[in-house]
């Protein structure tokens, strides 16, 4: 089960939609060593727990994340010997894998800036949201450092094409919420006043659905991409009839007789 009262960012539990947000506005929120080991942390342990049947990961105040703090973080870094860097640079990975391998669907909603590392949150998370202030860079090159950082030349190229990620990663320059739109690195394109509320109603509709059957869809959209098409075709075929001996899909079918909604309980 997830930490409820974590030190180094904000959650709120809604209907069992877990919300998730870097507090530190001030410096549009960066990350830390701190929250970014915590933030694995969490989502590690999402594995793990039942209640959460969704996560958002909302701004604060105007903006999403600005990237590894300099002062805390880029700082230390540069005195930092060879082997330390790189178990750094493995947990900063490691957060990426617990995203994807956390079995709830994970939603970014993106005001202002995310950069650097807010970025690859954004990009980690399974659906993306954005008000038109939205700034998404994938800042690496502009610090000396290569793009492929945190999965983004394994994962960028799938949202949004390979010359698209490649420009990107390259330049360091800053994509647009229309861009990321028309791109499909985001799904839409809300207004900042509604976008937290869209993105947990968003969130809140998901969670009420058949959350085992979800955590298949997740494992399978993250998994195929590894697979041939028999293959992938195979996994679909078990992944489904394992679905098909849940106590969810036993009710939608007994809701559907009897002309009502289904409730789902994740079982």
């Amino acid at each position: 089960m997830i930490n409820r009262n974590p030190k180094h960012f904000l959650l709120e539990i809604h209907n069992k939609v877990a919300v998730v947000r870097l507090n530190n506005p001030d410096r549009k929120n960066p990350l830390t060593f701190e929250s970014y080991a915590e933030l694995r942390d969490m989502f590690r342990d999402a594995v793990y727990d039942d209640e959460i049947k969704a996560f958002v990961f909302a701004s604060n105040e105007g903006n999403f994340c600005s990237g590894g703090d300099v002062h805390d973080i880029i700082a230390p870094l540069v005195a930092y010997d060879m082997p330390k860097l790189l178990k750094f640079t493995r947990m900063t990975g490691d957060l990426v894998k617990a995203m994807i391998h956390a079995p709830q669907p994970i939603i970014a909603a993106i005001e202002g800036i995310a950069v650097g590392a807010g970025a690859i949150v954004a990009m980690a998370s399974d659906i993306r949201l954005a008000a038109n202030s939205a700034k998404t860079a994938f800042l690496f090159n502009r610090v000396g450092l290569a793009g492929c950082d945190m999965g983004a030349c394994a994962i960028l190229p799938r949202i949004i094409g390979q010359g698209r990620a490649a420009e990107l990663l390259y330049t360091g320059r800053t994509m647009t919420a229309e861009e990321g739109c028309t791109w499909g690195f985001f799904s839409r394109i809300i207004d900042a006043a509604t976008l937290e509320a869209e993105a947990l109603s968003l969130a809140e509709r998901i969670a009420s659905g058949p959350s085992f059957a979800n955590m298949m869809t997740k494992t399978q959209l993250n998994q195929e991409w590894c697979m041939t098409l028999d293959q992938a075709i195979e996994a679909e075929a078990q992944a489904q009839a394992i679905c098909m001996q849940t106590k969810d899909f036993e009710r939608a079918y007994k809701a559907f007789v009897a002309k009502e909604k289904p409730v789902f309980e994740g079982d």
